[in-house]
């Protein structure tokens, strides 16, 4: 099975590093283009797979097809490659707000296309991918691609009618947490703690926490519950976030990136 990348940036190195880590396929079945020579020349040098800057090559070559650009360049690829692609190959778009009917009248003929959204932290080996399963896409041929979603991170089939809450809930979401961090870290400087460490506590803080929910299945409110002893300082700030409308603000934040979602 020969897997190519059209793109070789930041979430295209995510996936293909994500991909030869875990052993998944090796760099001789994997091919990569880009129209960037530097970002060539470090993903050969990185993960020792063959690389081009003819775009039709790799979708000739690929069994499974990576389309890793942007919103405002997929079409022009999909021009280029159109005549280029195997019948039978998987083809997996991760361009925000594309649908699975607009890339496919892209192509103009039946494809068998994934649609997924994936997210920044991929790139440390955390991220979290929906992805979409197409009409003329196998279950077989669905596993294969979760599993390599599931390489650096974690992955999940879902309906392409959620994509807009998707984005919300994981696509844009880290700069939320970016910024509960940064605002939790201001605090801690402003209480005497340096900056280097502050973030350092504060990061990990999250990190933890986020584990804590995925791995014992406890309900985030039990889970703070656990944290809030009696007359304890917790709850004081608990009660502060809650009458500040921390809830409400990170609610009517995620309905208006789901308005703009459905609006591209």
């Amino acid at each position: 099975m020969k897997i190519g990348f059209i793109g070789a940036g930041n979430m295209g190195g995510a996936i293909i590093g994500g991909i030869v880590t875990n052993k998944i396929a090796s760099p001789s079945d994997m091919i990569v283009s880009d129209k960037n020579a530097e970002s060539l020349s470090l993903t050969a040098a990185q993960y020792g797979v063959s690389t081009t800057d003819d775009n039709k090559k790799t979708a000739s070559e690929s069994d499974i097809l990576f389309l890793c650009v942007k919103p405002n360049v997929i079409y022009k690829v999909i021009d280029e490659i159109r005549g280029s692609v195997k019948k039978d190959t998987v083809i997996v778009s991760i361009a925000a707000g594309q649908s699975m009917k607009k890339i496919t009248d892209a192509f103009g003929k039946d494809i068998k296309l994934v649609r997924v959204m994936p997210n920044t932290p991929a790139l440390v080996g955390e991220g979290m991918a929906a992805c979409v399963q197409g009409e003329f896409v196998s279950d077989s041929e669905m596993e294969s691609v979760l599993n390599i979603f599931d390489s650096f991170g974690r992955a999940e089939k879902v309906s392409e009618s959620m994509m807009d809450a998707v984005t919300a809930v994981s696509g844009s979401s880290p700069a939320y947490v970016f910024m509960f961090i940064e605002a939790m870290a201001d605090a801690a400087v402003k209480a005497g703690m340096t900056r280097d460490q502050a973030y350092t506590f504060a990061a990990q803080s999250v990190l933890g926490s986020a584990k804590m929910v995925l791995e014992t299945g406890k309900h985030p409110g039990e889970l703070k519950d656990m944290v809030c002893s009696p007359a304890g300082t917790t709850i004081d700030a608990v009660e502060v976030l809650e009458s500040e409308g921390m809830r409400a603000a990170v609610m009517k934040a995620m309905d208006a990136c789901v308005k703009r979602s459905k609006e591209l």
